[in-house]
């Protein structure tokens, strides 16, 4: 229970110093650079010396975290109700078309276009993988992090009512993401829709797909309503405080015990009582504290997450042919997210506001980040998983390095 996080947060110490000492890059982007070259010099160094076994130690040790588990059902919680806390909910309701849209045509176009790349992709390799797990590929690269988007936006100035957009799309698809992630699982390895008719099956899949997003804003709503009745209450920092981290906890082991999505319950408790209960329910005392404390836990969990993400390079599979797809994919990747920002922003261009350049820097501030890792890892053992999870973590850290550290300058050419 101690080693673990005491070895992650000693890493991201050190990894940190290291960033802002010499490398002066953003500390995310920075905290991945540096346990990705820590990990590929693990492997370098078992390549030379491979009765060192250092590269099996730290594999068991990823093991042994459980990365799924430990953002799926831990740490994903207090990320998304942190970065949900500090949404203004006048601009995300100037900007509820698009975000809507894109969080949900958006990732059905994603998933549709990934999935097909990644068909087409695999059996010119000569790879033979079934399409139904090809979607599940697509889906598990589609969402954007809200993770990654969300500390990216802290360092760059672009207008409110896209930053309102790329945040909300960002903190809502990933919802959308793992709900479609969910029945596709269902459906691909015959845990849902029985063995009934096609119409059982549509109605299986509409109900589950309904209980899912519904069941999840409803619970968010509910159970943020019922912080907010506490709150308003009692003039108690400490209390307070207590009472936010006790909703995050306790609203999202709900979800998972009522089975309703619980990313869409966080972004929904967080916007209501960082909008609503910050103004009607605490003093300016418990506004600054609640403030502070969900500002140092997402960059605490932030920075520990992201040193994973680099570390899981080691549980790749680096098979040349794996490898050379991957760069392919990535094309695919990124063309999926323009069809998936350009086509509903031009259909909602009549009634939405688009200026020029949207399209563009929607497309490029689309970084993938933990979830996705996360999805490949909770896929079950199947042929096809390392292949998977070897493009995944190249579209993930395409994204974070690449995207991540040029799109402040996309921005400035944009907005000149």
């Amino acid at each position: 229970m101690l080693e673990i996080p005491a070895i992650l947060l000693t890493c991201v110490a050190l990894f940190g110093y290291v960033n802002h000492r010499y490398l002066k890059l953003p500390l995310t982007v920075g905290l991945v650079v540096m346990a990705l070259v820590s990990a590929l010099s693990v492997l370098a160094i078992d390549n030379f010396m491979p009765e060192a076994g250092i590269s099996d130690k730290l594999q068991g040790w990823l093991k042994n975290i459980d990365f799924n588990k430990t953002l799926m059902e831990g740490m994903l919680s207090f990320l998304l109700f942190a970065g949900a806390l500090h949404v203004n909910l006048k601009d995300l309701l100037e900007a509820r078309l698009h975000v809507f849209t894109l969080a949900s045509a958006g990732v059905l176009i994603s998933t549709l276009v990934n999935g097909l790349g990644f068909y087409f992709l695999t059996h010119l390799f000569g790879i033979d993988i079934g399409f139904t797990i090809c979607l599940l590929f697509g889906v598990i690269v589609s969402p954007t992090d809200p993770v990654a988007v969300l500390a990216l936006l802290k360092r760059i100035k672009i207008p409110t009512r896209m930053e309102a957009t790329i945040a909300g799309e960002s903190l809502f698809n990933d919802g959308v993401a793992v709900v479609l992630y969910s029945l596709l699982v269902a459906i691909a390895f015959g845990a849902a829709g029985g063995s009934g008719g096609e119409l059982t099956g549509a109605n299986a899949i509409v109900g589950f797909f309904a209980r899912e997003a519904f069941g999840g804003a409803l619970l968010g709503l509910v159970t943020g309503y019922g912080a907010f009745l506490l709150l308003r209450q009692m003039d108690d920092y400490v209390v307070e405080v207590i009472t936010t981290l006790a909703l995050v906890m306790g609203g999202y082991s709900l979800a998972l015990y009522l089975h309703v999505s619980g990313p869409i319950a966080m972004v929904i408790s967080g916007v209501f009582i960082g909008n609503t209960g910050r103004q009607f329910a605490m003093s300016e005392t418990t506004r600054e504290h609640v403030t502070s404390f969900w500002h140092m836990i997402d960059e605490i969990l932030n920075a520990a997450l992201f040193v994973l993400i680099g570390f899981e390079v080691i549980m790749l599979s680096l098979e040349m042919n794996f490898l050379v797809l991957s760069v392919f994919v990535i094309l695919v990747s990124l063309l999926a997210r323009f069809g998936a920002v350009g086509l509903p922003m031009t259909l909602l261009s009549p009634i939405a506001k688009k200026d020029k350049g949207d399209i563009v820097i929607l497309t490029w501030a689309g970084l993938r980040g933990g979830i996705s890792v996360a999805l490949a890892l909770a896929l079950p053992s199947i042929a096809e998983k390392p292949l998977i999870l070897t493009a995944t973590y190249a579209v993930v850290v395409f994204t974070i390095l690449i995207q991540g550290l040029s799109i402040e300058g996309l921005i400035r050419r944009v907005y000149k």
